[in-house]
């Protein structure tokens, strides 16, 4: 039987301490924190110096006409600590107009890809990314293909890209 990690107390302790209370919720030994847009960065600066040295996935949830929701994206992060095995979730909600939340890729570089793919696909904008381009889609594709609101058969936009065949490719 695999020995399990310590608790993620030495580490929310201090955090909540730090950043003041944080809503953190576990539920079967995952542990889950939400953290404000605006600080971001700096917790996520903190859980990296106290050990969380693996990002592991940057995602994005639409939460458009979900009953409840108070902000309509949620960004997920979910980081690991290899010297632990302790995991993580982190999710940092953020809002149209302009939905934007801190580049993690100064911590990460891990972080860079994956915010692009998430930018691509669902139009969250990082402050402070070196290269935020489309990933997925052709860079002439307006729209962000992952939002709710997208309609399922498009708009219309990839009828004006040019078929590509075999010899071309």
């Amino acid at each position: 039987m695999p020995a399990t990690a310590p608790p993620l107390d030495d580490i929310l302790q201090p955090l909540q301490e730090r950043f003041g209370a944080l809503d953190t919720t576990t539920f079967r030994g995952q542990t889950r924190l939400v953290v404000p847009a605006q600080m971001s960065l700096e917790v996520f600066g903190f859980l990296r110096d106290r050990g969380f040295d693996l990002l592991v996935d940057v995602t994005c949830v639409d939460y458009l006409e979900y009953r409840g929701a108070k902000q309509r994206y949620g960004m997920v992060y979910l980081l690991a600590s290899t010297g632990t095995n302790q995991r993580l979730t982190v999710r940092v909600f953020v809002d149209d107009p302009e939905p934007t939340v801190a580049s993690v890729v100064p911590l990460w570089a891990s972080a860079n890809w994956l915010e692009r793919e998430v930018w691509d696909l669902f139009g969250i904008r990082f402050s402070g990314h070196p290269d935020l381009r489309r990933l997925v889609m052709p860079e002439e594709f307006t729209a962000h293909p992952l939002r709710k609101d997208y309609p399922m058969q498009g708009r219309g936009e990839r009828h004006n890209f040019p078929i590509l065949t075999r010899e071309d490719g």
